[in-house]
């Protein structure tokens, strides 16, 4: 469970949303979404105006996770096998850790 990982900042050209703020499990947890570059916009599934190219990036605890949307139908998902977010509930997301002993964390945004 001490997976630690540290990736890239996300490019400057990159377009995001405003951050998102929330508690899990009773932490700080905040999420931003960025639309990165994809070569053909033309692939089905953009809803939520995201296409795949486009992913998450989670503040967590000590966890700085860069989550790949995934191509799955509905709401947006995010997920690099290890770990999952879907905000179904915007106000309440899903959050989980996939590996080893796959957890879920409950999460509402902070007011």
């Amino acid at each position: 469970m001490g997976l630690l990982l540290l990736l890239m900042a996300p490019s400057a050209h990159a377009s995001s949303s405003a951050a998102q703020h929330f508690l899990c499990e009773g932490d700080a947890l905040e999420a931003l979404a960025f639309n990165g570059s994809v070569d053909a916009a033309d692939i089905p599934n953009s809803n939520a105006d995201t296409v795949p190219g486009a992913f998450m990036v989670l503040r967590w605890r000590e966890l700085s996770l860069q989550l790949p949307r995934t191509n799955n139908a509905g709401v947006p998902s995010y997920s690099d096998g290890s770990w999952w977010w879907q905000a179904l509930d915007p106000d309440h997301p899903e959050f989980a850790q996939l590996r080893g002993i796959s957890e879920h964390y409950s999460c509402d945004r902070e007011q």
